[in-house]
């Protein structure tokens, strides 16, 4: 049985609720703007990239479980957080709570080195983003979280390009948007199974599961 790729859909939703929360922590929009990202965080940003996550179980992809469940619950959390406590939690402990979210994503980024560039620079974004945040929380400087607010863009930016490129490149059978692929998969099952082991280092069927450490090196 085959499996439809669940890493666009979990993609986009990190995508557009990461660019939209950096337009606001930006200052591009006040903080009236924030319930429309609280719905996103819970919906596309929360339980859809959750549900991507677990889509992504059957395929053996560990990697994809991992991220898109963990960032799905990210999200949740966040917007729970935001809409009933954060009056009451200081500021000092705001920021250990980025700074562990910025941990796991360093752990996970260096997952990517070994798959493609567009991968890699999405996880790279998202590490500044959580640690610049964190280090607002931490000083109290508006500038961090403003520096915090564009790299979310940039991040959410390059995430998109990652989702679009996976769906476009599928649907052509072509590079239309290049990965930037550290090294081009030698199998020549399709363009298929070249996407989906770029991305996360796996199979688009039930096989045996490849790591993420061997993502184009096969």
């Amino acid at each position: 049985m085959t499996y439809a790729n669940p890493a666009p859909l979990g993609l986009f939703g990190f995508a557009t609720t990461t660019f939209l929360l950096g337009m606001v922590n930006a200052g591009w929009f006040g903080d009236t703007s924030l319930p429309l990202v609280l719905a996103m965080a819970f919906v596309f940003g929360g339980v859809t990239q959750f549900c991507a996550g677990v889509l992504a179980a059957p395929r053996g992809d560990t990697f994809g479980f991992t991220a898109f469940c963990a960032f799905g619950a990210f999200w949740i959390s966040w917007g729970l957080f935001d809409m009933y406590f954060a009056a009451h939690v200081p500021a000092s402990f705001i920021g250990w709570y980025l700074f562990l979210w910025g941990l796991f994503t360093l752990v996970m980024g260096i997952g990517t080195l070994r798959t493609n560039l567009a991968l890699f620079c999405t996880y790279l974004g998202a590490i500044f983003t959580f640690f610049l945040l964190a280090a607002g929380e931490w000083t109290g400087l508006a500038i961090f979280h403003q520096l915090g607010g564009y790299a979310g863009v940039v991040t959410g930016g390059i995430a998109f390009y990652l989702a679009s490129a996976l769906i476009l490149d599928e649907v052509f059978s072509s590079d239309v948007l290049p990965l930037g692929l550290y090294k081009k998969p030698a199998s020549s099952d399709g363009k298929m199974m070249a996407l989906a082991r770029a991305v996360h280092g796996v199979a688009p069927t039930v096989a045996p599961a490849i790591s993420p450490a061997a993502s184009g090196a096969d």
